[in-house]
């Protein structure tokens, strides 16, 4: 059984839980340089934004932001049918949004759980959407373990590849249910972030048992779901299986400067993120 410590700079919450917080009311300052076109984040946002400012309008783009926010929060269950990447607004909110917030909120997550930065050579990310999960663990480790990409998107499939090239990540990608699929051999890292939730109880519910038996084996298993309760009505029940086994349970609320473009369409579909926030279960 492992045991954990509490990350550095977390405040403990009432049952066990922790939370990661800004400074002095300051925001966290990102691990990347915005100011420097060389970064691997900085040009990826680019990549991001002159590809899907191309043949739409930033209007259309925050429009469609604004239905893709409604669907994650009002229409949940149109999310087994792939509600929120159909069109090509919605994918290229999704892109430019919620990619970069997902990346930025895992690559401090990363940062502060104890092993998570120990050297794997594979790191499957489940549900990896346009990769940005995935690729966030991945350049924080060094050296960077090789990424299985799955999902059953055939889109999602094709931006992760861009995704990972961009961030320099060795990397194959398979259009794959997450629920059947049949992990690669070997010692891995694997990541399921904001994906599980858009399975169905049936789908979902043997993953736990995979994941604990792969956790057994010596594998690291990262769940990172929304904070809000009603997302995951099932996330008590993996939260008491993953502590049982000696694993740990966080919630993480990071203030940090938003990119410009992010930024942007937070204030132009009226969604204000005034800090970035999670939930994990590390095991």
């Amino acid at each position: 059984m492992r045991t954990h410590r509490r990350a550095r700079g977390a405040i403990r919450l009432s049952g066990g839980r922790e939370t990661a917080c800004s400074i002095g009311g300051r925001p966290i300052r990102p691990t990347f340089d915005l100011s420097s076109s060389s970064d691997p984040f900085v040009a990826w946002l680019a990549s991001l934004e002159a590809k899907h400012l191309r043949e739409l309008t930033f209007r259309e783009v925050s429009r469609s932001l604004r239905a893709l926010s409604a669907t994650y929060v009002e229409r949940r269950h149109t999310l087994t049918d792939g509600a929120a990447l159909s069109g090509r607004g919605k994918r290229a909110a999704f892109a430019l949004y919620y990619g970069p917030l997902h990346h930025l909120l895992v690559a401090h997550i990363v940062r502060k759980l104890p092993s998570a930065l120990d050297r794997v050579p594979t790191l499957i990310d489940l549900g990896c959407g346009t990769g940005a999960a995935g690729a966030a663990w991945a350049a924080a480790v060094t050296p960077p373990p090789r990424i299985v990409g799955l999902d059953i998107h055939p889109w999602a499939v094709r931006e992760a590849v861009e995704t990972y090239r961009t961030f320099g990540l060795a990397a194959t990608t398979h259009q794959r249910d997450i629920a059947t699929v049949t992990f690669p051999k070997g010692r891995a890292a694997i990541l399921a972030a904001f994906a599980l939730n858009e399975l169905t109880d049936r789908a979902r519910e043997p993953l736990l048992a995979r994941l604990a038996e792969r956790a057994e084996h010596g594998d690291r298993v990262l769940v990172i779901e929304p904070l809000a309760g009603g997302v995951a009505r099932w996330w008590n029940r993996w939260r008491d299986t993953i502590e049982h086994a000696g694993g740990r349970a966080d919630e993480w609320r990071i203030r940090v400067e938003l990119p410009a473009i992010v930024a942007k369409l937070d204030r132009a579909a009226g969604l204000n993120h005034r800090e970035i926030t999670g939930r994990s279960l590390f095991l």
